[in-house]
């Protein structure tokens, strides 16, 4: 007979206030989004259910929009893609589905589907995940957010690499904007920095990657012509359970 309930510890944890670091902000149609990222979400799964004890599942995705569009500063000929997806999560025989949105942009038709489904697979499967309370983004659903707390996670929620991936995201970011990398790039960086263990990269490959941040790269990437980067984001964003040594080895491959 399958377990259809969750434990008091648990329970417990899925009820205390989401800790301020877990949140991100985003700007769309000139609003400010609170959100949780998809690693975080998969970390805090395993977290609180334990590894093994949580399952996903794709139920259904479908594509709903495909048109071309133009890409960058420089117009370029390109693809926009959009697709929907279901996900269904069971925890303890407990199943909940979740329903997500992706859009995917790129000069390739391709990876303009791949990059729209991943992030529809990933966005239902943080709805589906959110039902089952704040450390998954419920409370972020509360306008005033009064079940956010101010102060840090606890120590057993970020670690010393997640604070020191953090310091370097802020840092890239603000390298970024200075060198005049457009919307397009930045989605793009963004994506390769949104693997849990990209922080165990080492620093002198990420001092690299700060290093080819010049106006002469920006245009490339607000190109659409990154190659580098189009390497990274196809080894980095395949999954989430992709090895330490692989994410080191596409770094290297692009920026050693």
């Amino acid at each position: 007979m399958t377990q259809e309930f969750l434990t008091a510890a648990q329970i417990e944890e899925l009820n205390k206030p989401l800790a301020s670091e877990a949140v991100r902000i985003r700007s769309q149609s000139g609003r400010n989004l609170s959100y949780i990222e998809g690693w975080w979400a998969i970390r805090e799964a395993n977290r609180i259910f334990g590894f093994g004890c949580w399952s996903q599942e794709l139920v259904d995705v479908k594509c709903v929009s495909e048109r071309e569009r133009t890409i960058g500063q420089a117009k370029k000929p390109g693809w926009g893609v959009s697709y929907v997806a279901t996900v269904r999560i069971v925890v303890s025989g407990i199943k909940r589905e979740g329903v997500g949105a992706g859009h995917g942009i790129d000069v390739d038709l391709g990876q303009a589907h791949e990059s729209a489904i991943k992030e529809a697979a990933t966005d239902a499967m943080k709805r589906a995940l959110m039902t089952f309370g704040n450390q998954f983004g419920l409370a972020l659903y509360d306008k005033e957010q009064r079940q956010v707390e101010d102060a840090p996670a606890s120590d057993r929620q970020v670690s010393e690499a997640d604070r020191q991936a953090k310091k370097f995201v802020e840092h890239l970011l603000q390298k970024m904007e200075q060198v005049g990398i457009d919307a397009d790039g930045i989605k793009t960086l963004k994506i390769i920095l949104n693997v849990s263990d990209f922080s165990d990269v080492s620093e002198s490959i990420r001092q690299k990657l700060i290093e080819r941040l010049t106006p002469d790269y920006a245009k490339m990437l607000n190109s659409g012509k990154n190659s580098s980067g189009v390497q990274v984001l196809r080894i980095t964003s395949a999954e989430i359970e992709a090895s330490t040594e692989k994410l080191q080895e596409a770094a290297n491959a692009a920026f050693g």
